[in-house]
């Protein structure tokens, strides 16, 4: 994480010196995207937006700057601007193995898993590559295929010959998540805690094993587990998990606490990123939140924007919690 902070540091300072050249631009973008994926921080993704528009105005003839932002859109679900800086980016020369692998990722977050298979098979097809496997593995693991998927994660994993701890990391959290999602407590556990082993301070891997504590009945590891991210990140689906275990461990007071803050947070971010918040503000009201008329609302507008299984298992559990409660 020091390299990380330190490269950073050392980018930004060259763009404040000075343009945000392609080069810089570019690579600062996705570094800042990736230190706010680790540490669990929405105020880097927001900065990564800000840096990806300057590397816009910049450079506007660049196709490295449209498919930076393109991937903030993305980040974002802002889907339709995200497709629409890809064709331009395409317009202007962007490379086509790297082009297939950035809509199919497009594709794969709205649901067209059958367009974002055939785009993976066409960048397989030019070389079998750690990034080329690990997408066509997350591609399965959306769709719902963990064994087929789990096969490409370690597929993937066997191909890296990097030095950064980042990738592989990433990697083993997506499969451990994954297998998290389908009920799978032991898989989890293993590919989770390979991740922590790797990067120790990797708040959404420690999030899931969290969880998975709590799967497994343990709440009070679990519990102190939550603490950690729940204080360090401005993500506030931690403050969601945290509250909903507290009072499963008989702890209101400070169950109201971390409700009340997560609630607070979610109204910000729906202000200001509604699509890319939707899901898991759902998820809030429809548990500590207890307003599941708003989180059915919420969950209907995430299926219309993308048509994922879990999207639709989403608004199902909306819609029995509000048959139950008219009952």
């Amino acid at each position: 994480m020091g390299n990380l902070d330190a490269r950073i540091e050392g980018l930004t300072s060259q763009a404040t010196r000075g343009r945000l050249t392609a080069d810089v631009g570019g690579e600062l973008v996705e570094l800042t995207i990736l230190r706010g994926h680790v540490l669990g921080r929405i105020d880097q993704a927001e900065r990564a937006a800000s840096l990806a528009e300057a590397f816009v105005d910049q450079a506007p003839r660049d196709p490295r700057s449209l498919v930076a932002r393109a991937r903030l859109s993305s980040l974002f679900h802002r889907f339709a601007a995200a497709l629409d800086d890809l064709d331009a980016a395409a317009a202007l020369g962007f490379d086509r193995r790297s082009m297939d692998e950035e809509q199919a990722a497009v594709c794969q977050a709205v649901g067209r898993y059958e367009e974002a298979l055939t785009l993976h098979r066409q960048a397989l097809s030019r070389g079998q590559g750690f990034s080329t496997l690990g997408a066509m593995a997350r591609c399965h693991a959306e769709s719902g295929e963990a064994d087929e998927a789990e096969r490409w994660f370690l597929a993937a994993r066997r191909t890296y010959r990097g030095v950064s701890p980042f990738p592989p990391a990433v990697l083993e959290f997506q499969c451990g998540q994954m297998w998290l999602a389908q009920g799978s407590l032991v898989s989890a556990r293993i590919w989770l805690e390979s991740a922590a082993r790797r990067l120790p301070s990797y708040v959404p891997v420690q999030g899931h094993l969290a969880e998975t504590d709590a799967a497994e009945g343990r709440t009070p590891v679990a519990t102190e587990r939550l603490r950690r991210p729940a204080l360090a990140s401005d993500d506030p689906d931690y403050a969601t998990r945290l509250a909903r275990l507290l009072d499963r461990f008989e702890a209101p007071a400070e169950a109201r606490f971390w409700r009340a803050h997560a609630a607070a947070r979610y109204e910000e971010l729906m202000t200001r990123h509604p699509e890319a918040y939707a899901d898991h503000a759902a998820e809030f009201w429809l548990t500590v939140g207890g307003d599941p008329q708003r989180a059915l609302r919420l969950t209907r507008w995430n299926l219309a924007l993308r048509a994922t299984p879990s999207a639709q298992a989403l608004v199902n559990r909306a819609m029995c919690r509000v048959g139950q409660r008219q009952q």
